[in-house]
């Protein structure tokens, strides 16, 4: 079975993993917008970095990382939030594909759902700091950390 025939195939127990999981992190907005929210966002991550491990193009990715970045900033998400549902998919994908990719083939499906999913979470990121350097916004008040030194 290939990579792609693979997370085709464990689609369902993947994403449910990983629904689990963002639900036991009780997120404020995660869990104010439903679990049907919750579930059908993982879904499209989840197709997403299927779609770019089987094209090996993670245009797709960064697109929607980037539109997830602005859509959550202007919901009032902190990043914490929107990353946690990056890292509960890779978890669970990781777990996945540990226990059923050959030895010999692991490296490669882990680097490649790995490059995917890292390269959607730095865009994220990049993006929603872009925003956040914008505006005044409390999670990245950094002068608490300067209170007291000779700079602060």
């Amino acid at each position: 079975m290939t990579l792609p025939e693979l997370l085709e195939a464990r689609r369902r127990a993947i994403v449910d993993a990983a629904d689990a999981a963002l639900e036991r992190a009780h997120l404020a907005h995660y869990e104010a917008a439903g679990g049907e929210t919750r579930r059908q966002r993982l879904e499209e991550l989840f197709d997403l970095v299927a779609r770019a491990v089987a094209e090996r193009n993670l245009t797709p990715v960064l697109h929607r990382a980037e539109q997830i970045a602005r859509e959550r900033f202007a919901a009032g998400f902190d990043l914490l939030e929107v990353q946690a549902a990056f890292n509960v998919l890779e978890e669970a994908l990781w777990r996945t594909l540990v226990a059923e990719v050959p030895p010999a083939a692991l490296g490669e499906a882990l680097g490649l759902v790995g490059t995917a999913l890292g390269a959607g979470k730095d865009r994220l990121a990049a993006t929603y700091v872009a925003l956040a350097s914008r505006t005044h916004t409390p999670s990245l008040d950094l002068r608490a950390l300067f209170a007291g030194t000779a700079a602060g």
